[in-house]
């Protein structure tokens, strides 16, 4: 898996908060509603390795996770079980494993469970929620690196994934390069703000100075 740009240090300071104001500068979705921090460590970026999973079928019993072999160091694993809260996909081995190969995290569109597992080693896991069911001989893999979603979401493989305790962003790789760049200037456009109005200054002076109000308003 290649990135189309280095993700800097600047990148990764930045907060969802402040890409999802950038990708509403360029008018793409992005924020994935409804899927937020569960374990772990607070923070997730990089690259998505997606799984799409379906219902088992009668003939062949599925596992959930011999995927994680193939999984680049760095990525963060993206599991579509179409928002699925009765059974899980991620479980307390594969947390271990991937912690212990450099796996960047895991963003389920469905549950996950042993979550003290995912804390005690520090490995980042978002999803809808928790539940202890398996979704071994209910769910099986559908696709691999294949488009996938996060709720209304579309997540392609190579996207940028970021999360923090907001939530999770997802940046097309096709575009990552000007929603990061516009996110840094609205960061440093803030942080003038925030400077003047510490040092005195009325607030709506400084946001109006700044151009606070139009500065996630994209060319229409």
């Amino acid at each position: 898996m290649t990135q189309v740009f280095s993700i800097s240090d600047a990148i990764r300071e930045l907060s969802t908060a402040e890409i999802s104001d950038a990708l509403d500068f360029f008018h793409l979705p992005g924020s994935a509603l409804g899927i937020g921090r569960v374990a772990g460590a607070p923070r997730v970026l990089g690259p998505a390795y997606t799984v799409r999973f379906a219902p088992v079928d009668t003939a062949e019993k599925g596992t959930v996770g011999d995927f994680i072999d193939d999984v680049p160091v760095g990525a963060v694993v993206v599991l579509d079980n179409g928002g699925r809260p009765d059974c899980t996909v991620w479980g307390g081995i594969l947390s271990r494993l991937a912690s212990q190969r450099g796996v960047a995290g895991t963003v389920i569109n469905g549950v996950c469970r042993d979550t003290a597992e995912a804390d005690a080693c520090g490995y980042p896991l978002y999803s809808r929620g928790r539940f202890m069911r398996t979704g071994k001989d209910r769910v099986q893999v559908e696709a691999l690196q294949a488009p996938v979603s996060l709720g209304d979401v579309r997540v392609c493989p190579g996207d940028i994934l970021v999360g923090d305790q907001d939530g999770i962003v997802v940046v097309p790789a096709a575009r990552a390069r000007e929603v990061f760049e516009r996110a840094l200037a609205m960061r440093q456009a803030e942080a003038a703000i925030l400077a003047e109005a510490l040092a005195g200054a009325r607030l709506s002076d400084a946001r109006r100075k700044h151009g606070y109000h139009t500065l996630q308003r994209g060319a229409e």
